[in-house]
Parts: C-alpha cells; sequence; structure tokens
C-alpha cells in the first residue's frame, strides 16, 4: 500500500531550509525593536536616571495637582469670606474652568511632548503655578478669582500633567503601573499637605500669605523636577506638523471607548474632591474637620496610587482599573450617601473613595498607554483626557 501523502518525508534540503528559518525568525525577535523615536525599545526598567525621572514627576505634580486635589479647601474659604455674598454654585465655576481648561488645553501640550520632551512645558507650568499662587492674595472680587485662579491656574496644570506622567512611559514597561502611580502619588501629599497647611495658615497670617507661602514650597518643588527630569530621546524640530494636535487619534475604538471611560470616571471623581468640604461645613462640622476629610482623600489616594500600580502590573491593567472604578462607586452608594452628618462614616468614605480614586487616577492614563506607540503617548494621553474637560 503506497505512503499517505502526509506521511512522505520531506527531502533534506526542504528540512534544513526550513530549520533556518526558525533560527532567523528567533534571532529577530530577540533582537531589542527599533523605536519610532530612533532609540531602541527596550526600556530601562530602573536605575538611578529612571528612578530620578520618577522621583522629579513626582516632584512636578506635587507642585500642580495637588491645588486640584485642595479645591474643596479654596472653595469652602472663599464662600465664607471674600465670596461670601455668591452661591456656591456661582463659585464653583472658578473652579469649574480651573479643571476644565486643565484638560482642554492640555490637548496641546501633548503633542509637544511627543515632539520636544517634558523640560520646556514643566518649566513653563512651574512659573505660571508660582505666578497664580502669588497673585491670589490680592484677590478680592470674583472676576479677580476667575481670571487668576480659573484661567491662569488652568492654564499652568495644563502645562505640567501630561508630559509629568508620560515621561514615565519612557523608562518602564513591565513596571509602568508602578513607577506612574509612584509619580502620581505626588499630587496626592500635596493633597494631604496643602488643606492642612493653608488651614493652619489662614487662621494666622492670613489668605494672601498662606498662598504666597504655597508658591515658594512650589519654588523648590519645581527646581527638584527640572533637575531629576531628563528626556530619553533627542527633541524633534519645531514644526505644525510635529506639534499639531490630532483628533484622528479617535479613529480607533479602543481609544474612543476607553476616553469615554474616563470622561465618566473624572466626572465622578470631581464631586467629592470639590464638594466634599462644603458638604460637611453644611452639615455643621467645623471648618477644621472638613479640611482634615480633603487631606484623609489625599491620603487613601496615595496608597491606592502604589497598591493598584503594583497589582496592574501582575493581574493587567484595564482588569484593576475596573476593580477601582468599582471600589469608588460602592464608597459613594454604601458610605456617603448613608452617612449624612455622621463624622465617623464620613471619615471612613475619605479613606475608602479615596484609595479607589487613587487608583482610577493613576491608571487611567497607563491604559492609554496601551493603546498607542510610546513616541505618539502624550498625544493619544491629553488628547483622550480633553474629553474630560466637558464634564
Amino acid at each position: 500500500m503506497p505512503p499517505q501523502p502526509s506521511a512522505i518525508a520531506p527531502p533534506p534540503g526542504n528540512r534544513i531550509d526550513s530549520l533556518t528559518t526558525e533560527l532567523k525568525a528567533e534571532k529577530y525577535l530577540k533582537q531589542p525593536r527599533q523605536h519610532e523615536c530612533g532609540e531602541l525599545a527596550n526600556y530601562p526598567e530602573g536605575g538611578w536616571r529612571a528612578w530620578g525621572v520618577v522621583v522629579g514627576s513626582w516632584c512636578a505634580l506635587f507642585g500642580s495637582v495637588s491645588f486640584m486635589n485642595s479645591i474643596g479647601t479654596f472653595q469652602a474659604y472663599l464662600l465664607r469670606h471674600q465670596l461670601r455674598d455668591y452661591t456656591p454654585f456661582t463659585v464653583g465655576w472658578i473652579f469649574g474652568v480651573y479643571n476644565g481648561l486643565t484638560f482642554l488645553l492640555g490637548f496641546q501640550s501633548g503633542p509637544i511632548f511627543d515632539a520636544r520632551g517634558p523640560r520646556e512645558l514643566i518649566a513653563g507650568g512651574g512659573v505660571l503655578t508660582v505666578l497664580y499662587l502669588m497673585l491670589l492674595g490680592v484677590c478680592d472680587r470674583y472676576w479677580h478669582f476667575m481670571l487668576v485662579f480659573g484661567i491662569v491656574g488652568g492654564l499652568s496644570l495644563s502645562l505640567v500633567f501630561a508630559p509629568a506622567i508620560a515621561i514615565v512611559a519612557h523608562y518602564f514597561d513591565k513596571r509602568r503601573g508602578l513607577a506612574t502611580g509612584i509619580a502620581s502619588s505626588g499630587g496626592a501629599v500635596g493633597g494631604i499637605v496643602f488643606p492642612l497647611m493653608l488651614e493652619s495658615l489662614f487662621a494666622t497670617v492670613g489668605f494672601a500669605w498662606a498662598t504666597r507661602v504655597a508658591g515658594f514650597v512650589c519654588v523648590a518643588a519645581f527646581a527638584l523636577a527640572l533637575a531629576l527630569i531628563h528626556p530619553r530621546f533627542p527633541p524633534k524640530p519645531v514644526m505644525w506638523s510635529t506639534i499639531r494636535p490630532d483628533l484622528m487619534v479617535f479613529r480607533h475604538a479602543a481609544l474612543v471607548l476607553t476616553s469615554l471611560g474616563v470622561f465618566f470616571l473624572e466626572w465622578g471623581l470631581f464631586i467629592p474632591f470639590s464638594y466634599l468640604a462644603s458638604y460637611t461645613l453644611d452639615h455643621g462640622s467645623s471648618p477644621r474637620f472638613s479640611y482634615m476629610l480633603l487631606s484623609l482623600l489625599n491620603a487613601g489616594g496615595l496608597f491606592g496610587r502604589w497598591i493598584s500600580g503594583y497589582f496592574a502590573d501582575k493581574i493587567g491593567r484595564f482588569n484593576m482599573l475596573i476593580v477601582t472604578v468599582l471600589g469608588s462607586f460602592f464608597a459613594v452608594l454604601g458610605i456617603w450617601l448613608p452617612a449624612s452628618s455622621n463624622q465617623a462614616a464620613l471619615v471612613v468614605f475619605a479613606l475608602v473613595f479615596g484609595f479607589f480614586s487613587g487608583g482610577n487616577v493613576s491608571l487611567a492614563p497607563v491604559c492609554i498607554s496601551q493603546l498607542c506607540t510610546l513616541a505618539a503617548y502624550g498625544r493619544y494621553y491629553s488628547t483622550a483626557y480633553t474629553l474630560v474637560s466637558l464634564r
């Protein structure tokens, strides 16, 4: 009986050719890939320079995002002093403009980061941050606060938040969740320090010098950031083609869905951070307790960023983000809504919601980084967050 075709052995020459092809493929896969930026795409994943960048990003976010996390402190104080004749809704517009401009104007800072690196943007944002904090002390009318805090403050943060987060991804891949969580915890630490510091300074030296002291702290923070943050890739020439925003990134369905998820995620985070302090004041709590709750929110967020980042690298970034979003959801429905004026329950809510919301903040950009090349990360990240400005 003749052998079946499948049983016919290939000629020796064919076996040698097949083996040669397999060896070439294996050798190719083991070689580091050439990155779009012109550098090999093998990530340092550690070392003095890489961890120095993480510390520098931490300092930049400490000097900028801290005030977004401390909005409730300013709102509660202004409603009882300079802007006491205005409703909470009207005063809230100042901080709404601040948040909106932060993400809307970041639409441009992402492409500039991809082309030029982080240092120029962070330096510009640092100058504007110190400027608006110094000017806050002379504000006494509604439009003063809208111009200084809402517009100048929003512009300053828009220059910092995207490059300070995105630069970490240039040095880490497998440990990106943890590294980004550590860097983003700078904003959480500032959210602990500044409400308590401002509450004490408001009572001792007044509003003007309290904000000036905060400005001097930011000078030191940004100086350290610029000393430690170094771009990994050489800058590109400044041309409109290299720095223009690109809405075509929304051609990718995965980015559209992720951006919508980030939009609703940030919408949910905005309410407790902005209104928890004034909420507790309206329910009869002391100003000191109200400011303490904001610090507890950020204390929970500090650990949430680190822990969620660590586990995200183990079980998947999107998987961990689902866990933190659900945790935030149940903290609001299960703790805050039934709490009313119960101070113990409000403390528990601040810690639990802070923990899970901290994970949301640090994991969202890491998830976005999985949807694009490293060379386009700043563009994708800032464009996705542009939707957040509409909330």
